[in-house]
């Protein structure tokens, strides 16, 4: 296995991620995020857009999951070929890719984006699924992650507190696909929820929202009083 690969077993990657209009988008501030994630014991940043992968990759020493989401509808994480090219020279160590088979801005398939993408790059590939065929595709491909980060849907942000991860998805990929690191991401809002996707199966698990986007948080304190 990949030594970076090999690096993320068991632990927790913290996705570090604010949207345009919101009050921490900036790369500094996601920087700065991704080291207090770093200190807490992170085994990996999931981070999105250039600016951000340049930033947090100067300043942490852990890997950097990097994707570039452009638009809001169909494959938006990574859509294209040459996004994922600039993902790797902004510093990405993976990229993350959406891998399922909705169609793609720059008509390539998915696989003929893994494909291409080796060809042009020296760098290992996260497949974001939602479905078990999406995981079967990426396995298929070659893919060196496989996560289930659209399972439940792809709604930019996801501010409720409701379902946790999507074990069942889980426990039939690692089932199918014993030798191959699955990822657990996807509404993963407690400590509970994190060892429960690592009981489960799960080689890492990524957790979001509930650690780097104030916004939710406070929105569920709000929403039990």
């Amino acid at each position: 296995m990949n030594p970076t690969i090999e690096q993320l077993k068991g632990g927790l990657i913290v996705s570090c991620q604010a949207y345009t209009g919101e009050p921490l988008r900036h790369p500094e501030t996601m920087a700065q995020m991704a080291r207090a994630a770093e200190l807490g014991g992170a085994v990996a940043i999931r981070c999105q857009g250039l600016s951000d992968i340049a930033a947090i990759k100067g300043r942490v020493e852990i890997p950097v999951i990097g994707l570039w989401k452009e638009g809001h509808d169909g494959v938006y994480i990574t859509p294209t070929l040459r996004h994922a090219i600039a993902c790797v020279n902004a510093g990405a160590d993976v990229v993350a890719l959406d891998a399922t088979d909705r169609p793609r801005p720059d008509g390539r398939t998915f696989e003929q984006t893994v494909s291409e993408l080796r060809e042009a790059c020296d760098t290992l590939v996260m497949a974001d699924c939602a479905t078990i065929e999406d995981i079967r595709r990426s396995v298929a491909a070659g893919c060196d992650l496989v996560s289930t980060t659209l399972s439940h849907g792809s709604n930019a942000i996801d501010c409720g507190m409701a379902d946790g991860p999507d074990l069942p998805l889980l426990r039939q990929a690692v089932a199918e696909f014993p030798d191959v690191p699955v990822v657990c991401e996807g509404r993963v809002h407690t400590p509970a929820d994190a060892a429960a996707a690592l009981s489960a199966g799960a080689f890492a698990v990524v957790a979001g929202t509930a650690i780097t986007h104030p916004t939710s948080i406070t929105s569920w304190f709000v929403a039990a009083l």
